[in-house]
C-alpha cells in the first residue's frame, strides 16, 4: 500500500475541487464531488491509469454532486454519501442548474446514505465520517486518520467557512460543526475544501476570522492538537 495522494480537477463554473483520492502503489481510488465536468474527470482517471472505486459526496449541492449520475453510468460504480438530510438537494440540483444556466448536470440519489461514526474505504485507506450541517443539512466530511488529513467539503475554507444563505443553511449550525467535529480533529491536520486552495486545521483556528465567532462548550477545549502530519 502506497501513501494516500489527492488531485483536484476544478470543475463547472463555481470552480469547485473535485478530487480524486488514490493509491499510487494499487492505482485505485475514490472520486470525491463530482460536480460537473465529467469528461475532464474521465481523463484524468484514464491519464493516470486509476481504478475507480467509489463517488463519495460532501453534500447535496449542484457544484458537487450534479455529475454523480453521469460518473456512475460511466464506471459502474456506487455513489456514497451524503447524509440522508440532503435528499431534498439531490432531488433538485437540475431545477437549480436551470437557474444558473447551467446544462448536462442530473439528480442523484445515492446508494449508500452515511451518518455520523461511519466508517468509509478503499483498499486499506480509511475514512471516518463526521455529519456537518450548517452549509447544507446532510453535509459531512471525511478524515483519514492515518495520514492526518481531512476533506472538509464546504464546511471551512482557508481563511473563510462556507455559506450559509441557501436552502437549508444556519450560520450557528455550521459554527456549531466546526466546533464540535472540525477543529476536535487536530490543528496538525491538512485538509482539502471545496473551493480554493487547502489549509490546516491549526492555522484556520488562529487566523480565519469567521472562527473567532465561536466559543467552546462550557467544561471543554474547543481544539486539540494532533500527531504531526504525514502527508
Amino acid at each position: 500500500m502506497g501513501m494516500l495522494q489527492a488531485g483536484i480537477i476544478p470543475v463547472t463554473p463555481f470552480q469547485q475541487n473535485c478530487t480524486i483520492f488514490f493509491d499510487p502503489d494499487t492505482k485505485e481510488g475514490v472520486v470525491v464531488d463530482p460536480g460537473g465536468d465529467v469528461p475532464l474527470i474521465l481523463q484524468a482517471i484514464a491519464q493516470n491509469g486509476l481504478t475507480i472505486k467509489e463517488i463519495w459526496l460532501t453534500h447535496g449541492h449542484l457544484d458537487h454532486a450534479g455529475g454523480a449520475s453521469e460518473l456512475k453510468e460511466a464506471l459502474g460504480i456506487d455513489v456514497v454519501g451524503p447524509h440522508q438530510d440532503d435528499l431534498p438537494l439531490l432531488q433538485r440540483i437540475e431545477t437549480q442548474a436551470e437557474k444558473y444556466g447551467i446544462s448536462g448536470l442530473r439528480d442523484v440519489v445515492p446508494d449508500r446514505w452515511l451518518k455520523d461514526g461511519d466508517k468509509i474505504s478503499f483498499g486499506a485507506h480509511e475514512f471516518e465520517v463526521y455529519h456537518t450541517p450548517g452549509h447544507a443539512p446532510g453535509h459531512v466530511i471525511y478524515f483519514n486518520r492515518a495520514q492526518n488529513f481531512a476533506h472538509l467539503g464546504d464546511v471551512l475554507f482557508n481563511g473563510s467557512i462556507g455559506r450559509t444563505d441557501l436552502p437549508g443553511g444556519n450560520h450557528q449550525q455550521l459554527l456549531d460543526s466546526i466546533r464540535d467535529k472540525v477543529l476536535p480533529l487536530g490543528d496538525d491536520v491538512g485538509f482539502i475544501c471545496g473551493h480554493g486552495p487547502g489549509s490546516r486545521i491549526g492555522d484556520e483556528r488562529r487566523s480565519n476570522p469567521f472562527l473567532q465567532e465561536i466559543r467552546p462548550r462550557r467544561g471543554s477545549d474547543a481544539a486539540t492538537s494532533g500527531q504531526a502530519p504525514n502527508n
